[in-house]
């Protein structure tokens, strides 16, 4: 079967941005600053970005502060060709767990975590219909073990409910996912060993 290339896709999208020189805006939903660094460096010469920073699943508490923090700073010292600016949402983790509710034995990388993207990948559709923005994504595909598939499956769902377009992406494509890790380096940015939920992290 045949899986279809979204960054194949992303690309000619750029490229027919670049042909009118047109500069649309983005809500880019985070999951956390070394995810975010490629990505940013990547998209930011083609879109005004918002990031968004609203991931309920992460536990404890000061995890969620430290990456928060981490987040804004990296976000700081990037040189982007177009602005990057940043919205934090306050810390719910009551979000995630009413929506995993029965999902917490389920192995990492399955349907807990489909629920999970779609949680934050929902609040960036509805912020960036609500705000007005051209497009959305999120920088979860990323992650060589993220489910590019499903993530932008999700995105194209939502696109429909929230009438905003849905970049395609699959951000660890081109050599992406070891750019981040290039530029985590740089930036001296702190790099988790799990991806955020307490069942992630007793899986780690």
């Amino acid at each position: 079967m045949n899986h279809p290339n979204y960054q194949k896709e992303l690309d000619q999208i750029i490229e027919a941005l670049n042909q009118t020189g047109e500069v649309p805006s983005l809500l880019l939903h985070s999951c956390c600053a070394p995810c975010s660094s490629y990505t940013l460096e990547y998209l930011s010469n083609y879109f005004n970005i918002t990031v968004l920073y609203y991931n309920p699943n992460i536990a404890p508490a000061e995890e969620y502060e430290k990456r928060v923090k981490e987040q804004a700073r990296l976000i700081s010292e990037l040189h982007p060709k177009h602005p990057i600016q940043l919205i934090t949402e306050e810390y719910q983790p009551q979000d995630f767990y009413e929506k995993v509710k029965g999902l917490e034995k389920e192995p990492e990388g399955g349907a807990r975590c489909f629920v999970c993207y779609r949680l934050r990948m929902e609040r960036a559709a509805h912020y960036a219909q609500k705000m007005g923005f051209d497009y959305f994504t999120t920088t979860l595909s990323i992650s060589p073990l993220k489910n590019a598939e499903k993530i932008n499956e999700i995105g194209t769902e939502l696109s429909a409910i929230y009438q905003v377009k849905h970049l395609p992406s699959d951000f660890k494509k081109k050599g992406g996912y070891q750019r981040s890790i290039q530029l985590s380096k740089e930036h001296n940015l702190y790099r988790q060993n799990y991806c955020g939920c307490v069942f992630s992290r007793q899986q780690s």
